[in-house]
């Protein structure tokens, strides 16, 4: 669509629909078929692991209970879904993809599901932030991990042409 104020508006558009839901983004680079398997994937991974029951309880302060309902196995499959599904619709919209971009979503798809892993037992302050809550806290680390790692990389790179 158009580039304004130095941000690829197309690119943008792309992830943040994404964001709303993994395969949106493909739908709208008409990858239609990557679009729906995503959107499957989507949906059976959340029934499987219980995330909207997880959501509810988590956000009405009922965390030992969303624990018991939380099927790790598929929560933990989660994060990489959702983030792949996010850099795949930016990597495919129209306009340049900066070298490395990849990097922040690799690393806060691997540190959201580390945050998974350590719900049930993690505590911040004597709160334990469960299995919605502590999985976002950790996203703030692997976005930073990521984008650090990203910057490095193109250091070298400029500096090697």
């Amino acid at each position: 669509m158009g580039k304004r104020y130095g941000v690829n508006n197309d690119k943008v558009e792309k992830l943040m629909w994404s964001i709303a839901l993994p395969g949106f983004g493909q739908l709208l680079n008409r990858k239609y078929i990557k679009g729906i398997l995503f959107i499957a994937l989507e949906f059976l991974v959340n029934v499987m692991g219980n995330f909207n029951e997880i959501i509810l309880l988590s956000f009405h302060g009922r965390i030992s209970e969303a624990i018991a309902q939380t099927e790790y196995p598929w929560l933990m499959f989660y994060p990489c879904l959702y983030f792949f599904a996010m850099w795949d619709a930016y990597k495919d919209a129209e306009g340049e993809s900066k070298p490395y971009a990849f990097l922040p979503f690799v690393f806060s798809a691997y540190m959201v599901t580390v945050g998974c892993i350590f719900s049930p037992t993690f505590t911040l302050f004597g709160v334990m932030p469960g299995p919605v809550f502590l999985p976002m806290l950790f996203l703030l680390p692997g976005l930073l991990i990521g984008g650090i790692l990203r910057w490095i990389f193109l250091q070298r790179l400029e500096h090697n042409h």
